[in-house]
């Protein structure tokens, strides 16, 4: 199972490494696109930290740069669960700004299913949830063991001190 999964993320990598690189070549191509998306978001970035960029070319940028990184780090299976959650969560105001094509609208949503399947998708090794309940029953096992343990040493103790001799 491991070549076809190294294959599928890296066949959903591609699109967005690719088209991060022509969105850092030509970063004007987008920015008319955008603005109506980023002309809601920058009050909101402005209340939040007033150093954070508002231009939208600075916007599409560090877009691009975390599609490109994300993408990368999907493609050679590092950090594959978080890379496909940044590039879900930026696939989605990407696909909020495509206008009319319903093609695209498709696309887009397949791309976000294939996404959120890899964001899960813990490789055939239990979860971080299974694993964290599984280490607390073993180490509640563990502490009723020694508890155990130390009743009966504890018996034996007043035992052999109750022995004549």
């Amino acid at each position: 199972m491991r070549p076809v999964r190294s294959a599928a993320r890296a066949m959903l990598a591609s699109i967005f490494v690719v088209d991060g690189i022509r969105t850092l070549a030509r970063p004007d191509s987008r920015v008319e696109a955008v603005r109506p998306l980023t002309d809601r978001v920058t009050p909101l970035l402005e209340r939040t930290d007033p150093r954070l960029p508002t231009d939208p070319r600075t916007l599409i940028r560090i877009k691009a740069v975390a599609d490109v990184a994300a993408g990368l780090a999907l493609a050679t299976g590092r950090f594959t669960r978080p890379a496909a959650a940044v590039l879900a969560a930026g696939l989605i105001p990407h696909a909020a700004t495509e206008k009319g094509d319903p093609d695209h609208l498709l696309r887009n949503l397949g791309l976000l299913g294939g996404l959120l399947l890899a964001a899960v998708d813990t490789q055939g090794r239990p979860g971080l949830h299974y694993r964290t309940s599984h280490a607390i029953d073993r180490s509640q096992r563990s502490v009723r063991r020694a508890v155990r343990t130390a009743r009966r040493d504890a018996k034996i103790a007043v035992a052999v001190r109750k022995l004549p001799g």
